[in-house]
């Protein structure tokens, strides 16, 4: 279910990485719902308990098939963050309730009935019944059907379930009057073992979406890579709540304190290739500690509502944390290092004796590198801020020529050469050897007098309206204010460009829906966060929308330059859909001093029926030829594999 509704609205709120992270706090917070309930109910007794499920389940087949509504979509001025949870709400809400009920409630039920027999396994069981369910999203349900199928075909299978949970639960509450007296109730768990099953449930919860928003930004908000931690998430606890041989403590505590000081020395690496499988390690191993001492200190079965509550409670609290108070209270990615420091020090206080000074010598190493880490990462930088959509930072740097930088997550996203000579002079990515640079100076080549209409996905520092000319036309779309008003406040581009600039708030890909055709010369996709890429961008449906705002001999120049993911023949196969050619323009400055020393390296595609374009010298001496995948099938909305393309 969570995998099907977040993919449905990712396109909505710009293919964020955030989107996954809100989700997860609503689902976690449900559960926790979910969970109060069952501990509840089950002091109203047995009849009016199984009743009142059965009415509820009734009334939640209303909300089906969960399928969001287009009137969802944003308009580009709204709280992301706060319209996710309502959509959610409205779409999923109840029938999503009922669902994380099921675990707390059938385990009492059962043991009302079998009291005999504990029934902690089952809850192994269940997550291993939903971990076969998220390996089966990306590897067996994405690719063979498309959402509106798996959202209804979804929608059957909870009926069943509503019908067979309510027959179970009106069986329970029969069987009850005559089982006969019931067993003595134990005594209630003590405050301080309810706290610590809260605070393992919470960390364990903060290591998955702080390892999970590490990852997805910097390759690409997609369900795959959502589906991977959560898996190892659950994967321990099913191991530890199956049965105690899984857990040896010993050698997961000398794990973590192996672990824990190697993730916060890769936390500022850029090199996701060695990071990205540490991160996934060190979150089973830590995700295994958490939950195998929750397994230890399970209460007695007649408290297992509370038991459950209390680790919802933690689940939920730690989602809130990462997800809702991060981005509001810190101004950079910090949560991971964060996250790290409180691991190493709550392992050491779990040690005794001996053990206890490696683990604090292992705590002070691991603050020593998440703090060397943070100052690498504000180091040299006059602005960071952060909103829904990521982290903005600028920085001078005064060697080998004066330059102010972006970044956007961990990755330079344009910039400026500083001092009046230089003051509208392209940079960065966007050199005149670059696709753009070719397409735009081609174009004022093959027509001396024509002016330009230029769309742009992405802003940036707004390095594009260099290229502008007195009579051009420029519209940039932009989701993050921050970006807006950092580029507006840092750089000069905007207010230096001889266009007429307008800045279009909200998701590109959006704002063009709702846009009459624009007839563009040249529309720009260039709308990344760090090198995550933004899936909903790259589509048919996404191709169709350019091709309605552009001119019958417009050219698309998309920003393919990537490190993990490979956009040439996605963008190839787009092309030839439209019946439209493709060709890439790799540029590799390799100057080291002067202006040209502030060029970086680039892939960017040009696709365009302009023949005379293609053919004009600049943009063939420079063009290659893509390479075609017939294996690869057309990205849509509906199907795209990021399997598929990485490099």
């Amino acid at each position: 279910m969570q995998p099907i509704i977040a993919k449905q609205i990712l396109p909505w709120f710009g293919g964020s990485a955030g989107v996954w992270t809100t989700c997860l706090v609503f689902f976690q917070s449900v559960l926790l719902a979910g969970y109060a309930y069952a501990d509840w109910t089950t002091r109203l007794g047995p009849r009016r308990q199984a009743y009142l499920h059965v009415a509820i389940l009734a009334v939640s087949l209303a909300c089906l098939p969960i399928i969001a509504s287009s009137g969802w979509k944003p308009q580009g001025n709204e709280e992301p963050i706060a319209r996710i949870l309502l959509l959610l709400c409205a779409t999923i809400g109840l029938p999503y309730f009922l669902l994380s009920t099921t675990t707390p409630l059938l385990q009492a039920w059962y043991w009302r009935r079998f009291q005999s027999a504990v029934p902690y396994r089952l809850f192994a069981l269940s997550n291993f019944a939903s971990l076969l369910a998220l390996l089966g999203f990306p590897l067996l349900f994405e690719p063979s059907f498309d959402l509106k199928q798996l959202g209804w075909g979804w929608s059957f299978v909870y009926g069943g379930f509503a019908v067979l949970c309510g027959a179970v639960g009106l069986m329970s509450a029969n069987g009850a009057d005559s089982r006969g007296p019931a067993a003595p109730r134990a005594s209630p768990p003590a405050l301080d073992h309810q706290l610590l099953w809260l605070g393992l449930a919470a960390m364990g919860s903060v290591m998955l979406l702080a390892v999970t928003n590490h990852i997805t930004q910097n390759i690409s908000s997609v369900p795959f890579l959502w589906v991977l931690p959560l898996a190892l998430y659950l994967i321990t606890f099913i191991l530890a709540f199956d049965h105690p041989r899984w857990y040896v403590r010993p050698l997961f505590v000398v794990a973590l304190l192996i672990l824990v000081p190697a993730m916060a020395y890769y936390v500022p690496s850029l090199d996701l290739r060695v990071a990205a499988p540490l991160y996934l390690i060190g979150l089973f191993v830590t995700c295994m500690f958490c939950h195998g001492e929750l397994a230890h200190s399970k209460p007695d079965p007649a408290h297992l509502t509370r038991f459950y509550l209390m680790i919802s409670l933690g689940g939920a609290l730690g989602a809130v944390l990462v997800a809702i108070v991060a981005p509001l209270v810190l101004p950079g990615y910090f949560e991971l290092g964060v996250t790290l420091l409180v691991l190493a020090v709550i392992v050491a206080m779990r040690l005794k004796q001996v053990a206890l000074w490696v683990g604090i010598a292992v705590a002070v190493a691991t603050s020593v590198l998440v703090v060397q880490g943070m100052y690498g990462y504000t180091l040299g930088m006059r602005v960071m801020e952060r909103d829904f959509y990521g982290v903005v930072r600028t920085g001078d740097h005064m060697e080998p020529v004066p330059y102010r930088t972006m970044y956007h997550g961990g990755i330079m996203h344009g910039g400026q050469l500083l001092g009046d000579s230089f003051r509208n002079t392209p940079a960065d990515y966007f050199s005149p050897n670059s696709g753009y640079g070719r397409v735009f100076t081609s174009l004022r080549e093959m027509d001396k007098r024509r002016k330009l209409s230029v769309g742009v996905i992405g802003l940036g520092a707004g390095v594009l309206a260099a290229w502008m000319k007195p009579g051009d036309q420029l519209v940039f779309y932009e989701i993050s204010p921050r970006v807006v008003d950092i580029a507006k406040r840092e750089f000069t581009y905007l207010a230096d460009t001889a266009a007429r600039t307008e800045v279009v708030l909200g998701d590109g890909r959006l704002s063009l829906e709702r846009e009459p055709p624009r007839g563009y010369d040249v529309l720009g996709i260039d709308a990344f966060s760090g090198d995550s890429i933004p899936m909903h961008l790259i589509t048919r449906e996404a191709m169709a929308l350019y091709v309605k705002h552009l001119k019958p001999d417009g050219v698309i120049v998309f920003q393919a330059t990537n490190r993990y993911v490979d956009l040439l023949p996605v963008v190839k196969r787009l092309a030839s859909e439209f019946g439209m050619e493709a060709v890439n323009i790799s540029d590799s400055p390799d100057a080291m001093e002067g202006p040209e020393y502030w060029y970086s390296a680039t892939d960017q595609v040009i696709v365009t029926r302009n023949r005379k374009l293609l053919d004009w010298p600049r943009i063939d001496d420079a063009s290659e030829e893509i390479e075609d995948r017939a294996n690869l099938p057309t990205f849509t909305d509906a199907h795209h594999n990021l399997l598929r393309i990485l490099k």
